[in-house]
């Protein structure tokens, strides 16, 4: 079963996020925050990580640059998830190192999607 690390510092949104993942069969370790998340992905075996952008702390674009420098995540799929929609904030996540970019409010069924598309 794969696992997925969803980092998001506000609980409603990891609520959500958790209740479609596990839904669709995977296991979700949760973090606050980017620091968290640094932690956490260290602590599991993680096959994808979901990350919002604004948080305190580490944002994810700082998170997905962190993760990258590191050979154990390096191709690990790293989706952006959140209200963020500026093609330089893409541009950004993309130069980071993240795998796409999804803006909330997200569709539970394309994030699934998304997910199955990227995860190995």
């Amino acid at each position: 079963m794969h696992a997925i690390l969803t980092v998001d510092d506000s609980p409603s949104m990891r609520k959500m996020v958790t209740f479609t993942l596990t839904g669709a069969g995977y296991k979700v370790v949760e973090a606050v925050d980017g620091v968290d998340a640094l932690e956490k992905a260290e602590a599991h075996q993680i096959s994808l990580v979901l990350a919002d952008q604004n948080m305190p702390r580490l944002d994810g674009i700082g998170l997905t640059k962190k993760l990258r420098e590191n050979p154990k995540f390096k191709d690990t799929p790293i989706l952006i998830l959140t209200t963020e929609s500026s093609d330089q904030m893409k541009q950004a996540g993309r130069a980071a190192g993240a795998t796409g970019w999804l803006v909330k409010p997200f569709d539970p069924n394309r994030l699934i999607e998304v997910i199955q598309k990227v995860i190995r």
